[in-house]
């Protein structure tokens, strides 16, 4: 089968999707990662199957493997982290090499910085046309990825006309966002209708979840559970079992697209388990004994 193109890969229905976070500072503990998280609930809301998420160092062959081997696994890809204004931040410039690509100022992103950057009171005072470290640095944001072959509508994206940060979308499929929680989750909403129309259903509502709690521990159940999965795989259902280490009841969780057939299953799941249907997992706990966990550590 001959390789996807870039093309290809920029037009393709989307199935699946992974998420490459990029941070020392979140390997090293300084930053919790929330992206992937608000990645993995966005992926659900859509129909997306997130198949991977990976947490990285900021350094330039791991990124360049990363990115490079999941833009030729999935359908969608997002990374998260790394372009700033400072020396660390090599995400542009890493994914550009990975690609064979040279990295461009991209002069409407700058022409959006200008307009848009509020700079504090406390800040020394500031020439857009003045060469300075301090614009050097602020270039650095702005300096994407190029392929001269693609058009630039397709490769620079503006989700949001109050923000000067692009989505630059590299080979087709790889879209760098930034690693702020509150840019990230701006940016990945705004690329939902540009998405949507290349998923398997457009006009669907994604991927359907059922939450079932029980008192019972994980080897109570098991064996039913396992019986339910074979049955119900055939019509791409999964079917989870999930311990809630410390707390009163378990969770048992159906997950499919067709609403209908997991309607279905709910009284019969719930009898088998001693459970009930909850919307929101935990809100029951409350007046229950203890259920023990007797899942591996």
């Amino acid at each position: 089968m001959a390789a996807a193109t870039v093309s290809d890969r920029n037009s393709r229905t989307i199935n699946t999707a992974a998420c490459l976070i990029i941070g020392d500072e979140v390997l090293g503990g300084k930053t919790v990662d929330t992206n992937s998280a608000y990645m993995a609930k966005w992926c659900f809301s859509m129909g997306i199957s997130l198949k991977r998420v990976e947490v990285i160092e900021d350094d330039e062959s791991e990124i360049m493997e990363a990115v490079r081997r999941m833009s030729d696994r999935y359908d969608f890809v997002v990374t998260s982290g790394g372009i700033g204004p400072t020396h660390d931040d090599i995400t542009y410039q890493s994914i550009a090499k990975a690609f064979n690509l040279p990295l461009k100022l991209h002069e409407g992103a700058f022409e959006k910085m200008k307009r848009l950057s509020k700079p504090r009171p406390d800040q020394p005072p500031f020439d857009w046309d003045t060469p300075s470290p301090a614009l050097t640095a602020k270039l650095r944001m702005i300096e994407l990825p190029t392929d001269d072959f693609t058009e630039s509508e397709k490769q620079f994206i503006f989700p949001h006309e109050d923000l000067w940060v692009p989505v630059a979308c590299v080979n087709g499929n790889v879209h760098i966002l930034p690693g702020v929680p509150r840019l990230f989750e701006k940016l990945i909403d705004g690329l939902k209708p540009l998405i949507r129309p290349r998923l398997a259903d457009p006009d669907g509502k994604g991927v359907y979840r059922i939450l079932i709690s029980t008192p019972l521990p994980e080897s109570s159940v098991a064996g039913y559970l396992t019986e339910l999965a074979k049955k119900v795989e055939p019509q791409g259902v999964k079917v989870g079992s999930y311990p809630r280490w410390e707390k009163k009841r378990n969770t048992v969780t159906l997950v499919g697209r067709n609403q209908d057939y997991l309607e279905s299953l709910v009284a019969e799941v719930e009898k088998n388990v001693d459970g009930k249907r909850v919307m929101v997992e935990g809100e029951d706990d409350s007046g229950d004994e203890d259920v023990k966990d007797d899942k591996d550590a």
